[in-house]
């Protein structure tokens, strides 16, 4: 499938000669260097990237990285200096600026940091601004207006006044208008940064809920690294104006590209951010109901394992079968398992935290199960995946023991040998 979104070797250049900078970028010289010589100044440089359909793609880096100036190349509210930026298979670089003004108004919806309300609107005139300005008329605008408030949760609010809202409830009318005019791409600059904590959190909560509904495709500016973590289906993170890495929230954390990229994620919490679907490996045996006990036996025997779970032909989870049971089993003659089959086990989604996973390990002797929302068995975890994952996502550091100057000892978990 094409993607929503190309950028191709995205530059732009602030200055009156530009091409002097393109130049020496080309030579290899950094933005500092370049501004130097030529007092042209680098914004960004040679950017590449693809958005899918509906994806949340969060551009991140420090202040000064060049990420604002991105988004606004997206929808030419700055011309980029060359490159390429595609939306639906064409190129806006090349239209003229007429064509690009209704590709804006048709296309992207955009929501700033600040919050941008009319003071002396309603919260319905505020939200139907954007409809407003492309020409529709009153009973239009207020119909789509009225609708855009209801979905980010202001129904009701629609005759108050910003100056009557929260910070989080006017973040949320800009929001609104953003989607009133029903655009394929929102764009998103920095948007929650000016909230408080909590109720940033709850915009972030806001915002992926209603993603989960309308499937907007969603280019998001931040510099909070948890923030990314946290809304990002994929990070591009930035430094001095130059991509550093593209890759999933997991990507960032457990295999960063550069020192920066480590410096940058080495206080994040990775319990909240590694997924169940990150660590499960394929569960090397089942078996079906159908199966007899000496088959089910036969099976774990030759893994050296104590359990096994049992599923349907499609792969729908049942449940699981100890050895022991197993084996009685086959001392009575039975044929099948469906009697001895055990239901008290721990199911989880694959994109279940690994913070929420240390319990329900703490609280079972066999592997957890990670299931699609079919319930169908993709994959187990044990302790000792968890601790690995744990002890691979650390800072980089001397593997040795800090008291002894010996190496580090690894004892393997008592679950080894569980069925996983």
């Amino acid at each position: 499938m094409q993607p929503k979104i190309q950028v191709k070797n995205v530059t732009k250049v602030f200055g009156d000669h530009p091409e002097r900078a393109l130049e020496l970028l080309d030579e290899g010289l950094g933005r500092k260097e370049i501004l130097q010589r030529t007092g042209q100044t680098v914004g960004i440089q040679n950017v590449c990237f693809d958005v899918a359909q509906g994806e949340i793609l969060v551009v991140m880096g420090l202040s000064g990285c060049g990420k604002s100036t991105l988004i606004r190349c997206l929808n030419r509210l700055i011309e980029p200096t060359s490159g390429e930026v595609v939306i639906d298979g064409e190129d806006i670089l090349k239209l003229s600026n007429e064509k690009v003004l209704e590709r804006r108004r048709r296309k992207f919806g955009m929501v700033f940091q600040n919050f941008a309300l009319f003071p002396h609107r309603t919260i319905l005139d505020n939200a139907g601004f954007g409809l407003e300005i492309g020409g529709a008329d009153k009973a239009t605008r207020d119909a789509k207006a009225t609708e855009a408030l209801k979905l980010v949760g202001l129904d009701g609010w629609e005759q108050s006044y910003p100056s009557q809202l929260s910070g989080g409830m006017q973040q949320r009318v800009g929001l609104a208008r953003a989607l009133a005019v029903d655009p394929d791409i929102l764009l998103m600059d920095e948007a929650f940064s000016a909230l408080d904590p909590l109720i940033r959190r709850d915009m972030q909560d806001e915002l992926l809920a209603l993603q989960s509904r309308v499937k907007k495709t969603i280019v998001f500016i931040t510099h909070d690294l948890d923030e990314a973590l946290r809304l990002g289906d994929r990070i591009v993170l930035m430094k001095d104006g130059y991509v550093v890495q593209i890759g999933t929230p997991e990507d960032i954390l457990t295999s960063p590209a550069t020192r920066y990229v480590e410096r940058f994620v080495e206080d994040v919490d990775k319990t909240q951010v590694l997924t169940a679907g990150a660590l499960m490996h394929d569960p090397k045996i089942r078996v079906t109901p159908n199966d007899g006990p000496r088959t089910a036996l036969h099976k774990m025997d030759q893994e050296s394992f104590y359990s096994v779970f049992v599923t349907q032909r499609d792969g729908t989870l049942e449940g699981y079968v100890w050895a022991e049971d197993a084996a009685e089993a086959v001392k009575r003659k039975e044929k099948t398992l469906e009697g001895l089959i055990q239901r008290d086990h721990y199911a989880v989604k694959p994109d279940e935290s690994l913070g929420t996973l240390f319990q329900m390990l703490v609280d079972t002797r066999i592997p957890l199960a990670v299931v699609d929302d079919h319930g169908k068995l993709l994959g187990t975890i044990v302790k000792t995946q968890v601790l690995a994952a744990l002890a691979d996502a650390q800072p980089d550091r001397e593997n040795t023991n800090e008291e002894e100057g010996e190496p580090a000892q690894t004892q393997e978990a008592p679950d080894a040998k569980v069925g996983a």
